[in-house]
């Protein structure tokens, strides 16, 4: 960077800085993230909550495999998504506000590509263009940024509680717009009109925030050549640095020589700059990050569980009510119990995050860890077995939200201490590489998962997700207790 381009950011962020902020800011600024939380719910869970019709419309030709082939469409629109963590550490840079925007509208005109689409490819389109925005998360960044330490884990729970009980929407517009099967295209359409009025509701209220301006400021103002008056603060402290080297000069050889390894050893933890492969670099030599890294990656061995649940029900209800799996059986139940269900889905897994947040605060990250696995699994045995014996469907609903919701809560524990561990300079980019491990162990449960889909068919998928779920999740759990540090209370200063 050159010196005129260093003064020129200065001045641009040091004027962010300066700007007045209306009273009671922050409950302003919550009510904005909140809305486009549950956008980025209403995109990251539509297609899930739509999957067998989807599939068994768009691969219709693959019979009782066709969930098997539309994941494998899902693989191959992998790399979007690892373009999108190439393209999240930017924020580091040139501040959070412009990829909250940015990404709201993306994902907004992705659900609109696939409200038109009338065949694979543009699906396709749209299906990559989500993949790609969703694993941003600005929205919690920005919580993470702006809510007090003691408070942090209880604000993102509300918000995250509200954003999902946005999520009824999907069900809603099912009852309301789809007659049969064939019109599950007509629930995309008003998330896209939402999604993109609230981009625009957050280009003109929302503000940068203070820690990022501050820590950008700080990494600029200490950059080599930094001769302005800007720079008063910074000379400052050299100045006292030198005070401290004569007074260090005055020390014993003993003391010297600790200090300067204490010295070094700071140093060479500081992070020199941002970037997704910088981030990584530097999870690896951290102990705590690496840790966590690897916690992430078994968590997701388990990923298919996550996104197959209304596979699950729908196969279910349609062996207990129809003892069918024909097109008539299939149509029936979808229009029918799957979407009773799915009304009360996110009031499960609203609940189960919002009382995730308050055990985390409370009692630490580990602790609602440990709470989210044991949720998960056994809500997922009650929801299975539900549906395959004729549980109220309303209640299957609950039970699978609330298994679905618990698997969130433990990830989202995950990445709220990886934030906390990670130093203000490389926190966007250090949650960014984190999707890295993230992809590896839902790459396993891909290779494990879809080729036993694909013999066995739709109708055993609930079998497997649970087969990898289990082995997963107990071993994240053995991992996170033995070889990381809690987290609760960390100050994100740094």
């Amino acid at each position: 960077m050159t010196e005129e381009k260093r003064l020129k950011e200065i001045r641009k962020w040091q004027k962010v800085q300066s700007r007045p902020r209306i009273k009671g800011y922050i409950a302003y600024l919550i009510l904005i993230i909140t809305l486009i939380y549950t956008v980025d719910e209403i995109a990251s869970q539509i297609g899930t909550m739509m999957k067998t019709e989807i599939a068994n419309d768009l691969f219709a030709r693959f019979g009782n495999s066709s969930v098997g082939a539309l994941e494998v469409l899902s693989i191959i629109g992998v790399p979007f998504q690892f373009l999108g963590l190439l393209y999240r550490p930017l924020s580091d840079k040139f501040g959070r506000k412009v990829f909250l925007v940015v990404n709201t509208l993306g994902m907004s005109l992705a659900l609109f590509f696939i409200f038109i689409s009338q065949s694979v490819a543009l699906y396709f389109i749209g299906a990559c263009l989500i993949q790609f925005f969703i694993p941003h998360d600005m929205h919690v960044v920005y919580i993470m940024e702006t809510a007090p330490s003691k408070h942090r884990a209880k604000i993102y729970s509300t918000v995250k509680f509200v954003a999902t009980l946005g999520v009824m929407l999907i069900p809603l517009l099912r009852k309301l717009l789809m007659q049969n099967a064939e019109q599950w295209r007509n629930v995309y359409l008003i998330p896209a009109i939402i999604g993109l009025v609230t981009s625009f509701i957050c280009l003109f209220f929302a503000q940068e925030t203070d820690i990022f301006v501050e820590s950008r400021l700080l990494y600029l103002n200490q950059l080599n050549g930094a001769t302005t008056s800007d720079d008063k603060a910074l000379k400052i402290k050299n100045d006292e640095a030198k005070e401290v080297g004569k007074i260090l000069e005055e020390n014993t050889v003993e003391n010297l020589a600790e200090n300067t390894v204490e010295e070094r050893r700071q140093e060479e933890q500081k992070p020199s700059k941002s970037g997704l492969f910088a981030a990584f670099k530097y999870a690896m030599k951290d102990k705590q990050l690496r840790w966590l890294y690897i916690v992430a990656a078994l968590v997701n061995i388990g990923f298919l569980a996550s996104l197959d649940y209304q596979v699950i029900m729908t196969y279910g209800f349609a062996e207990n009510l129809f003892q069918s799996f024909s097109k008539e059986a299939m149509d029936a139940v979808s229009v029918g119990s799957v979407t009773q269900a799915l009304v009360l889905f996110p009031v499960g897994c609203a609940l189960s995050q919002l009382v995730i947040g308050f055990i985390s605060d409370a009692n630490g990250r580990k602790a609602s860890a440990v709470v989210s696995a044991a949720n998960c699994l056994l809500a997922f045995l009650a929801y299975f077995f539900g549906s395959k014996y004729g549980l109220n469907a309303y209640l299957v609903g609950l039970l699978c939200g609330v298994c679905i919701g618990s698997y969130y809560a433990i990830n989202d524990v995950i990445i709220m201490m990886v934030g906390e561990s990670a130093p203000t300079t490389l926190r966007s980019s250090v949650m960014s590489a984190q999707f890295i491990v993230t992809i590896i162990g839902g790459a396993l449960s891909y290779a494990i998962g879809i080729p036993l889909m694909s013999i066995f068919g739709n109708q055993t998928v609930g079998v497997i997700c649970f087969g990898l779920l289990v082995p997963g999740f107990i071993s994240a759990l053995i991992v996170l207790a033995k070889k990381t540090t809690d987290t609760k209370g960390a100050s994100l200063d740094q």
